[in-house]
């Protein structure tokens, strides 16, 4: 199959978006998922605090995903919202409910309303990670698209018992979150916190490792579209290898008490594991479990090559903006976690 430039070139920066929200919006689910596990309400405000400044403009690369999705490969984001209505209906009031839960938890100082929402925002964190990593189990492992490249199946097809990648796929999410969020948080914090925190770290990655092992072992024995690619493009092992290896650095870097290599070391792991996800769909964006045929790829899902066009010309105008922007907020907000007047 011949694939236009342009496909191919709207194919990678959909990688570099999911990529980039991974690793932005990683820590601040990971905070939450974390949130229940401080101690009092100094410390959750501390947690919630941690991420205040950031985590909308994390979501912002969700949202451009989203929008260039739907612009580049209009096909396949009908298809993906019809297979994922009610899951997109789930993670849309989690995260909702993770921004309401930041918002009003501090509007009253009762114990029960903002341990309220301390459960909201845990809850919210873990379930939108969840239908994250269940999602990209979904469409590795391939949905009910018919010859007409719509969905053909149910929400209860979703639910498949006789396939539990989906579900391994998020729990695999929710422990590398949970990762890098306990090391963003040990960035953040200091004194008796920051150790309790030292300790979370460990257990987090020891939780991760386990996770990414079974992940692994059983994409490679009942997923075979995990490796299909690798055939043809050997030097994907390359990328493999540089995975292995900054997973290998993270519990280096907890021991020799070097933080920000541990943290960078998470974001590696975490574009690897995007890009991996990439290798193994390429050239399709959905695959179908009816027949291959069907699968929703990036040339027959895609816009016209001239909608393609203005949009390259528009995302080399604004990405310059919005990565501009986003190194500002996160130098303005660099250093410990101080409570003021106006915190959480």
């Amino acid at each position: 199959m011949e694939i236009p430039f342009l496909n191919l070139l709207w194919f990678i920066l959909l990688g570099v978006l999911l990529a980039g929200y991974a690793i932005l919006d990683g820590f601040d689910l990971g905070v939450g998922i974390l949130h229940l596990g401080a101690r009092g309400d100094r410390e959750r405000r501390i947690f919630m605090n941690s991420i205040g400044p950031l985590w909308d403009g994390n979501e912002v690369w969700l949202v451009t995903f989203g929008g260039a999705l739907f612009a580049a490969f209009p096909t396949v984001y009908a298809s993906a919202f019809s297979a994922f209505y009610l899951a997109f209906w789930l993670l849309l009031f989690a995260l909702i409910g993770r921004a309401v839960a930041m918002e009003f938890r501090s509007k009253l100082e009762a114990p029960g309303w903002r341990g309220f929402f301390d459960v909201v925002f845990c809850g919210a964190s873990t379930l939108a990670t969840l239908l994250f990593g269940v999602a990209v189990g979904s469409t590795m492992s391939g949905l009910k698209i018919g010859p007409d490249l719509e969905y053909q199946g149910t929400f209860l097809d979703l639910l498949n018992l006789h396939n539990p990648f989906p579900l391994i796929t998020g729990l695999f999410a929710v422990s590398l979150f949970a990762m890098h969020g306990a090391i963003y948080l040990y960035l953040k914090t200091d004194g008796e916190l920051q150790q309790r925190i030292h300790g979370w770290m460990w257990t987090a990655f020891g939780l991760f490792l386990i996770m990414y092992l079974f992940t692994t072992i059983y994409a490679l024995v009942n997923v075979p579209a995990a490796t299909a690619n690798f055939r043809q493009y050997p030097w994907c092992w390359l990328v493999v290898l540089l995975n292995i290896l900054a997973i290998a650095n993270i519990p280096r870097a907890i021991h020799q008490n070097r933080p920000v290599y541990a943290f960078l070391s998470s974001c590696a792991c975490i574009a690897a594991f995007v890009f991996l996800f990439g290798v193994a769909l390429f050239p399709n964006l959905v695959v179908s479990s009816i027949d291959p045929a069907y699968s929703l790829n990036i040339v027959n899902a895609a816009s016209s090559p001239k909608t393609l066009g203005i949009m390259a010309i528009i995302a080399a105008i604004g990405m310059p903006f919005v990565l501009t922007y986003t190194v500002i907020i996160y130098w303005t907000f660099r250093g410990k976690v101080e409570l003021g007047k106006f915190s959480y």
